[in-house]
């Protein structure tokens, strides 16, 4: 593998889809049962960022 590749293997293109797919329901369940607190919101809005950006930097292939 070069430096160059940075295609993950299918399998693992998918399993990253659904680890992404778990936290996002875990924490939207943590939002409802908190009552938006403002720590919670915070991170939330962090891990959705940098998922945005990893998602940019590797042409959509999470």
């Amino acid at each position: 593998m070069t430096e160059n590749s940075h295609t993950p293997p299918a399998g693992q293109q998918g399993d990253a889809a659904e680890h992404v797919a778990e936290a996002h329901r875990k924490l939207s369940g943590l939002r409802q049962r908190l009552d938006r607190h403002p720590e919670l919101e915070e991170a939330i809005s962090s891990l959705e960022m940098a998922l945005s950006i990893l998602t940019t930097k590797t042409g959509g292939m999470l």
